[in-house]
């Protein structure tokens, strides 16, 4: 294994030994790199191995503050992997990568005109240059989808290959990506963060920009549109959060200006496909789906899904919805079709192609089937379906006893296996362990039909082993990605994805396409962040009461102290905690109050919420922006890291519970300053709204409507004030003693605080009267009348009558039934809004987990 050792310097690049036979993307001779790589290498000499160490942790941060993750089945410890970069980029020249364009673009035509034919005259199989068993044993051949493609000049709007390197040198095909081609999003978003961390090697490279494939998507999705193609709706169809790269599709839909969407959130009436928003339903001309074609309609194909539209193929025949890429097109996947492509390009295109396939032998046919099973342990054997848990073997990795069942296998049903040539991938730099090393590569790359032709991304995404000499690249066995450097004679213009030709649509205040889910997620994402600000603001209060508790021996604060421990409970659900309890635990909390803080596992837990709080982000991840989102993910990850995952005391959980005000300001301030005040803002700030007067209630249910004796009552009235920040409020506009009356008047009726119940229930009203809403024969829909009934009694009360006399049991039962009033009927709104603008199917994780799509 030969050492390269002219480059050496701290990174331990004297130690980089290519593989023998193999061939290496840095060097062109034995001892002599290529030109760009050892200008490239020498900038990162220059840099030094500690500096490129800080931009590699730089990336990863940027990644995952952005939200950059990968899901990865069969891991129940950790299912969202952050997504890894190596700051070593592929290098391409721009002779070679002609090459390699020209040859993918031939491609694409190609596997255009055969899934042409397959769906419709099916001249292929009838002359026999495709066996009918390889087509009709595959999967992906869906036969309800014969005669449904749409006249149009092209079909496979998108398509995908992964090419790698042999030990000649050359370009070869490892498979075709046709079904719902994942990867493009990683790829834009490790671009946009390489040209942060290494902005000025960027730049005197003179590296290909990527907006121009963004541009042509974006061209490409509106020229396939039937209808309205000044203006088409466009929509990505997703699996959902739980599918394994649901990131990308979000990216993808906040950056190329689409609607996200689940299957759900659409429907077919009157033979037409139309997503159900807020403002009713709104019609749906183009769909970029990242749902395999055969889980997109239950009623024609698998029945099971619950991930598809019911209808949308005869949607799809009476040429009022395109999709990208039509219902059908994973027969292109099929790994059978390789043996033939050469035959098919001959014959269709009249030329030999450009890019060969990796050597492929289909057991369907004798001969074949023969050279394969007598060189089992030389080849790799795939089966031509493609299923979780059914993936290649290599033969020469098999026992006697594997290798014979695999025979017998074959033998059994020949048409479905095929044997291909173990390839040597070819090596290239990566940055591992402070060391640039050499690891085996895979290159993706991406093209979209645009116009008259197909574009070609001007590079892709590349990804490597993480272990040396290992041939298994991909993100579900940890392999890490890389950005790839297609170079350019002269530098590219800068050119934003938004620059387009799409006419502008100003939308009405809250008519904008929100879907029935993200309105859910949203009104959710409010709800969960007013639990855990209330409950850490409760928190906090209790335990500086405890620590005065501990430090005075004081009986008041004692009594104080089991007081708002009992109101924690109630305030957070967590029964029975404090309530009932025995006086050994209210003498001694410090054990329960750190369960209700750290235990992710119990429900109404300040993790519970934070947690949850941060599922129901990220379901929506393409409503946030880039800054909202960091700071969704510093509450998460710094909660995470600093609590949970630590041995910690109640006096350090303080410090942590201020760190977690800081965030859920910074977050709420986001919010308040970035959001236009749409249906998004409305279904956010109307679930924060709801849920901080329904902690409100608890709160006083639990503190105030019981009547306590002067000193005790005194250090109540005071935690429920700093509990609800609202202490300095009182202070600077009574200038007096603390006393009942006046608390409850600023925590009920003053609607000039923003935490007061007459201020939630006041923004409520008019959130609720601008959402459109069918009202019926009715001035007021039901939800108008239940929180204007709530306002109106609210506003109607008197302080001094609720506190007038208590019961026998010490409760003022005039407040009692108001704040039980209010709390019942904002738990009735609750279910109404529910009702009224969430109805939306629910998928199973088991059905996401099935339709994976396109593995990374």
């Amino acid at each position: 294994m030969p050492n390269r050792n002219h480059l050496a310097n701290d990174m331990g690049t004297q130690h980089y030994a290519t593989q023998l036979g193999i061939y290496d993307e840095m060097y062109a001779t034995e001892n002599k790199a290529l030109p760009h790589w050892e200008r490239f290498m020498a900038a990162l000499e220059a840099m030094g191995s500690e500096q490129l160490e800080l931009r590699r942790r730089e990336a990863q941060r940027l990644l995952r503050e952005n939200g950059v993750t990968y899901n990865v089945y069969g891991d129940a410890q950790n299912l969202t992997r952050p997504w890894r970069l190596d700051p070593v980029p592929l290098l391409i020249s721009s002779e070679e990568w002609a090459i390699i364009e020209a040859g993918l673009k031939q491609r694409a035509e190609l596997m255009d005109l055969i899934l042409k034919d397959l769906y419709g005259p099916q001249s292929l199989l009838k002359k026999g240059l495709l066996p009918a068993e390889l087509i009709f044993g595959h999967d992906g051949f869906l036969h309800p989808c014969v005669g449904a493609l749409p006249k149009q000049q092209r079909h496979l709007t998108l398509y995908s290959a992964n090419l790698a390197r042999g030990p000649n040198g050359r370009m070869w095909v490892l498979d075709d990506r046709t079904q719902a081609p994942s990867g493009s999003g990683y790829a834009l978003e490790n671009r946009t963060v390489m040209t942060r961390v290494l902005p000025d090697i960027f730049r005197q490279t003179q590296v290909r920009r990527l907006s121009g494939f963004f541009h042509a998507l974006q061209q490409g999705l509106v020229d396939i549109a039937p209808h309205n193609k000044e203006d088409p709706r466009i929509v990505v169809l997703t699996p959902g959060p739980l599918n394994e790269t649901y990131f990308e599709h979000a990216y993808l839909a906040a950056q190329l200006g689409f609607t996200l969407v689940q299957g759900g959130d659409l429907t077919v009436r009157d033979g037409r496909v139309w997503l159900k928003s807020l403002a009713g339903l709104q019609a749906v001309d183009v769909i970029l789906r990242r749902v395999d074609d055969s889980f997109c309609d239950p009623l024609e194909m698998r029945s099971s899904s619950q991930l598809g539209v019911a209808g949308l193929l005869e949607v799809v025949r009476r040429g009022h919805v395109a999709i990208a890429n039509p219902l059908g097109s994973s027969i292109l996947e099929n790994p059978g079709l390789l043996a033939f492509l050469p035959r098919l390009s001959r014959h269709l295109l009249s030329q030999e192609l450009k890019l060969p396939s990796i050597a492929t032998w289909w057991c369907g046919q004798r001969r074949e089937r023969e050279f394969v099973l007598k060189n089992l342990d030389s080849l790799v054997i795939k089966p031509i379906n493609r299923s979780l848990g059914n993936h290649a073997v290599f033969g020469g990795s098999l026992s006697n006893a594997e290798k014979e069942l695999l025979r017998q296998q074959i033998i059994a049903k020949p048409h479905l296996f095929i044997g291909q040539e173990q390839v040597s991938f070819s090596t290239l730099p990566a940055f591992i362990d402070h060391h640039i090393e050499a690891r085996n590569a895979v290159l993706r790359n991406f093209v979209v039909a645009s116009g008259n032709e197909y574009v070609v991304m001007p590079g892709g995404l590349t990804r490597v082993a993480r272990q040396k000499d290992n041939f298994v690249v991909s993100n579900q066995a940890g392999g890490i990605s890389k950005d790839t450097w297609v170079l350019a004679k002269e530098p590219d213009k800068p050119l934003s994805i938004w620059t387009q030709a799409r006419r502008p649509q100003l939308l009405d205040v809250a008519s904008e396409p929100l879907t029935s889910r993200a309105a859910d997620n949203l009104f959710w994402v409010g709800r969960h962040l007013e639990r855990v600000e209330a409950t850490t603001r409760l928190l906090r209060t209790l335990l500086q009461k405890l620590r005065e508790a501990l430090e005075f021996k004081d009986s008041i604060d004692t009594q104080c102290l089991a007081v708002l421990l009992r109101t924690l409970t109630q305030v957070t659900g967590t029964y029975p905690g404090f309530v009932k309890c025995a006086d050994s635990l209210l003498q001694a909390p410090e054990q329960e109050l750190l369960v209700l803080a750290k235990d992710g596992n119990r429900k109404g837990s300040l993790t519970a919420n934070v947690q949850a709080f941060g599922q129901a982000a990220f379901n929506i991840r393409d409503l946030w922006s880039h800054d909202t989102w960091r700071s969704i993910d510093n509450i998460q990850r710094r909660w995470q890291q600093r609590v949970v995952n630590v041995e910690l005391g109640v006096e350090q959980l303080q410090k942590n519970l201020d760190d977690l005000l800081t965030g859920i300001v910074a977050f709420t301030g986001l919010t308040a300053e970035s959001m236009t005040r749409e249906a998004a803002w409305l279904m956010l700030d109307s679930g924060r709204r709801l849920e901080r007067a329904l902690a409100l209630i608890a709160l006083l249910r639990s503190s105030l409507a019981l009547r306590h004796e002067e000193p005790l009552q005194n250090q109540v009235l005071e935690a429920v004030l700093v509990a609800t920040d609202s202490l300095t409020i009182y202070q600077r506009r009574y200038r007096a003693v603390l006393q009942l009356p006046m608390v409850l008047t600023l925590l009920l009726l003053d609607e000039t605080h923003p935490r007061s119940l007459a201020y939630q229930l006041r923004e409520l009203t008019a959130h609720i009267g601008v959402l459109p809403r069918s009202k019926g024969k009715s001035p007021l829909s039901e939800e108008e009348a239940i929180v204007l009934k709530a306002y109106t009694d609210l506003r109607l009360c008197n302080i001094q009558e609720l506190i007038l006399a208590t019961d026998n049991a010490g409760i003022y039962p005039r407040l009692e039934q108001l704040l039980a009033d209010t709390t019942q009927l904002l738990w009735r709104l609750a279910e109404v809004i529910a009702a009224a603008y969430f109805s939306h199917a629910q998928t199973s994780q088991l059905m996401v987990q099935t339709a994976t799509e396109d593995e990374l």
